[in-house]
């Protein structure tokens, strides 16, 4: 049953840090999931939190830091010493602890590093922080267990028990060689079913994917998904095993991958929350509010080009608005697709093949769309037929020319290297637009003739 907080909590929890009664506290919250905690820190203000945060051991308190707000968990770690958080960060695995660090200033890294008791972990911790933290070296953690090829089956049973000790979770067996190169990967019914004497290197599985360090975090998303694979080994340039990425972190990849794309196809152009200031809501919001204003501008001055012709054929004018908004959706819609296809690598085909299926579709859309505007238009509306025709052919020609934008664009940005779903948003909406109005009022000048 999921956890919800109540009012009533709340009300408790506050009341019991007003008395300082920290062993009711810790009776309270003892048997929740770090994650439950998390979320109840984040409904308290700062000097709560940050109470109960210290009150609790820090073998529940290190998983609980993982799961904050990111301003929450700021606030806490400038309240606690270096030592204090050294001890959180010797409770994480390195991947996690190296992204705890590298949210603090390099004075106070150092001072944290100094701190922490592992010497091995610590070192892990440096190791893990050279790497971009959007490559597989960012995301990857030290934590794995591994079996040299020359070993028999005893031998590496021994080892395992001693390597699993430092590893929450045993995904995967990899073996190496002696210059620690990854070969292959191990089946645990192979290992038990086997005879103690038999050399792992008769009986290890050679096929394994992998990747490298320096491999984008969404590539490593796609491959893992594409193999259904809850964990991946990473090696470096020699292809020697120097770490794994579970299926937990690609999960956040994905996760903020998504938010990222949302934001940039509603407009948005930096990652932000709607806790984030005004300030920084604005900086992430205005720029493409004036992207659209300039669009409306180009438009209101290509509406003043013909003005004598909706006021010759004032009916020209009420069509606008749904010529325009048509525009924008088929480009929007044609583009998510590619997008789309673009994220999950699935677009197959040349660009010809791509644009030729993209106009048919169009076209039937357009057709079919266009017969229910001229039946309307004529019918409810009591449209002159020339205009009921204008509109009919503007709409068809519209929608053919906006799936060819909202297909052509987004390819466009990704082979020069731009993020391709800045096409899904309002770029692609004004542009199409202010194309929707141009040709609406050249085809009804080619028809009414003013």
């Amino acid at each position: 049953m999921e956890f919800k907080i109540s009012k009533d909590l709340i009300k408790e929890l506050e009341q019991l840090i007003q008395q300082k009664d920290d062993q009711q506290l810790e009776v309270l919250l003892n048997d929740m999931h770090h994650a439950d905690i998390a979320e109840i820190l984040d409904e308290l203000d700062f000097d709560e939190a940050t109470y109960i945060f210290k009150v609790l051991d820090s073998e529940k308190t290190a998983e609980i830091l993982l799961e904050l707000e990111d301003d929450l968990r700021e606030n806490i770690l400038s309240r606690l010493s270096p030592k204090e958080i050294a001890e959180e960060l010797d409770e994480l695995d390195t991947d996690d602890a190296a992204d705890i660090i590298a949210e603090l200033s390099q004075s106070k890294k150092e001072e944290v590093i100094s701190e922490l008791e592992d010497v091995e972990h610590a070192k892990d911790i440096v190791d893990l922080l050279r790497y971009d933290e959007d490559t597989a070296g960012g995301l990857m953690g030290k934590e794995l267990v591994k079996v040299n090829e020359n070993w028999n089956v005893l031998t590496c049973i021994k080892e395992m028990r001693t390597q699993a000790e430092n590893v929450s979770r045993v995904h995967s067996i990899y073996v190496v060689d002696d210059e620690n190169r990854l070969k292959g990967r191990l089946s645990l019914k192979d290992l038990l079913t086997t005879s103690s004497k038999t050399q792992i290197s008769d009986i290890y599985i050679k096929k394994v994917t992998s990747v490298k360090v320096d491999t984008e975090d969404v590539e490593v998303a796609r491959i893992m998904q594409k193999y259904d694979l809850e964990a991946i080994p990473v090696t470096d340039e020699m292809g020697r095993l120097v770490g794994r990425i579970t299926i937990d972190d690609i999960v956040d990849v994905i996760k903020d991958e998504a938010d990222k794309d949302y934001q940039m196809a509603a407009g948005i152009s930096q990652d932000v929350e709607a806790d984030d200031s005004i300030l920084e809501l604005t900086k992430a919001r205005l720029p493409w509010l004036v992207l659209a204003l300039l669009g409306g501008f180009i438009s209101v001055k290509m509406l003043g080009l013909f003005e004598g012709a909706m006021q010759k054929h004032g009916e020209l004018f009420f069509f606008t608005p749904l010529i325009a908004a048509m525009a924008g959706n088929v480009g929007v819609q044609s583009s998510a697709i590619i997008v789309q296809g673009l994220a999950n690598n699935t677009l197959s085909g040349s660009l010809f093949n791509r644009l030729i299926k993209e106009i048919s579709l169009s076209l039937l859309n357009g057709i079919i769309l266009a017969t229910i505007l001229f039946l309307g238009s004529y019918f409810l509306l009591n449209a002159d037929l020339r205009i009921g025709l204008t509109v009919t052919i503007s709409l068809i020609s519209v929608i053919i020319i906006a799936s060819l934008i909202g297909t052509f664009i987004p390819l466009l940005l990704d082979k020069f290297g731009i993020d391709p779903a800045l096409a899904t948003g309002p770029f692609i909406t004004t542009s199409n637009d202010i194309c929707g109005i141009l040709i609406y009022f050249s085809i009804a000048k080619l028809i009414l003739g003013f």
